[in-house]
């Protein structure tokens, strides 16, 4: 990536070069160690964006009895993440536009830090619930300017990089459902410390982007333009995302093919990480077997959240490992339908596989987009408008559940869902940006 500053007269013309701020060594060593601390950033910032989430999830029913909760909020507290992300996603570009990247994100961890360290303490529900907003709030922000860091920093590694960040990702999802209960009997039994303690995390996460904020500028998009060699990153750039023009986002079909997948992949994860466990367990499988076998689905993404990424951006159309994805989910659910216990190893398996159109919706918001402002609107907009989408799946689940007095109309449901978040996957994964789309109608 380029800084454009308007050059003196022998600055254009054949004077000899000489060591100027942005080419001397010691400008070198200071991107080098920017880009460092952007890196641990980012996995430490991923690593803070479900575990709110998941160790509840762990603890809900200790949750349930030490506030006096009824079943109707709690039932209500599981659905609350999703509205977040899309009520406070939407906020990130224009805060992004104002502060700059790095200054959000950093203002997100600290309030995912607070957030989790206050609820558990507050002694009431309407305290938790507010309190789980400000995390959320955090959370939902940072979801959506992650993709505008990567493309940001790293425009030449978004593959990688958005792989490394998927992986931190699933990795504190899938370590925050597994050892939470495991710390709260260590600490006493204490669930206000179980939860609590997943602040000292998010705590951490503040430090790398402290050095960062008051870094306001973003890629210009003649830089997204053109493939870019060197691999490093600006201390400073003279374009900021304000003088940057805004994409009309919803007049590209690539744009809302995106939004709809990424609702679509969504909704598939939450029913996963919400029923999977009782189908397993009213099919006969133990209840702490069906516990590891949703650890088993979680875990699946931190080696492939790595691998998707890097494989999508080597192809010139995604919609191959969009259809492989959706296979792998017909078949998972194929299982549960037919030998949930008897192949329950397989079928977590494959739901595992199939999960993992996250970080390949990810990959995609930085590869469907030129310039930064892009990538900002477009995560915005695909994250909120998917999120959006999602909200229903897993309360509709619930219902037909409970109607059907079986499993059998869920899963043709969930299964139904799989043919038309193969479709627009197709759509999104074609080699075309919002900005050429929306400029062309």
């Amino acid at each position: 990536m380029e800084t454009r500053t308007a050059k003196s007269p022998t600055e254009r013309g054949t004077a000899p070069a000489t060591n100027t701020p942005e080419t001397s060594p010691g400008a070198g060593r200071t991107r080098a160690w920017a880009n460092r601390l952007v890196v641990v950033g980012i996995m430490l910032s991923a690593l803070n964006l479900r575990p709110a989430i998941t160790s509840l999830g762990a603890l809900l029913e200790e949750v349930r009895d030490g506030l006096g909760m009824s079943g109707s909020v709690a039932g209500l507290l599981t659905s609350v993440p999703p509205l977040c992300f899309a009520v406070f996603g939407v906020t990130a570009p224009r805060l992004a536009r104002r502060f700059g990247p790095a200054a959000v994100v950093c203002a997100g961890m600290v309030a995912i830090a607070t957030g989790l360290l206050i609820r558990p303490f507050l002694g009431s529900t309407a305290g938790f619930l507010a309190a789980s907003a400000l995390t959320l709030m955090g959370i939902a922000v940072s979801n959506v300017l992650m993709p505008v860091i990567v493309k940001r920093w790293f425009p030449d590694r978004v593959g990688s990089m958005t792989g490394l960040y998927s992986m931190a990702l699933a990795l504190g999802t899938s370590l925050a459902a597994a050892v939470t209960v495991p710390l709260t009997d260590a600490m006493g039994g204490s669930w206000q410390s179980g939860l609590a303690v997943w602040a000292v995390i998010a705590g951490a996460a503040v430090l790398p982007w402290l050095p960062l904020v008051r870094d306001r500028g973003s890629v210009s998009a003649s830089a997204q333009d053109r493939p870019v060699k060197a691999q490093h990153a600006p201390v400073a750039q003279h374009a900021s995302v304000a003088q940057q023009v805004p994409v009309r986002i919803t007049r590209s079909r690539t744009a809302w093919a995106l939004a709809v997948f990424f609702g679509l992949q969504a909704t598939a994860a939450y029913i996963t990480m919400g029923w999977m466990p009782q189908i397993f367990r009213d099919a006969g499988v133990p209840a702490g077997t069906a516990g590891v076998l949703l650890a088993v689905t979680m875990v699946m993404g931190v080696p492939l959240a790595f691998v998707i990424p890097r494989v999508a951006t080597r192809l010139p159309h995604q919609g191959p490992i969009v259809l492989v994805l959706g296979v792998c989910g017909f078949a998972g659910y194929a299982g549960l339908y037919f030998a949930p216990a008897a192949g329950a190893w397989a079928w977590a398996l494959l739901l595992g596989v199939s999960n993992c159109a996250f970080p390949l919706a990810l990959t995609m918001v930085g590869m469907r987009a030129r310039s930064g402002p892009g990538v900002a609107q477009l995560s915005a907009f695909a994250q909120s408008t998917g999120y959006l989408i999602s909200i229903p799946g897993p309360l509709l689940v619930g219902v037909l559940y409970q109607q059907s007095g079986g499993w059998g109309l869920p899963i043709a449901l969930m299964a139904a869902l799989m043919v038309p978040q193969i479709v627009v996957g197709f759509l999104a994964g074609r080699d075309r940006t919002v900005e050429d789309e929306a400029s062309a109608r």
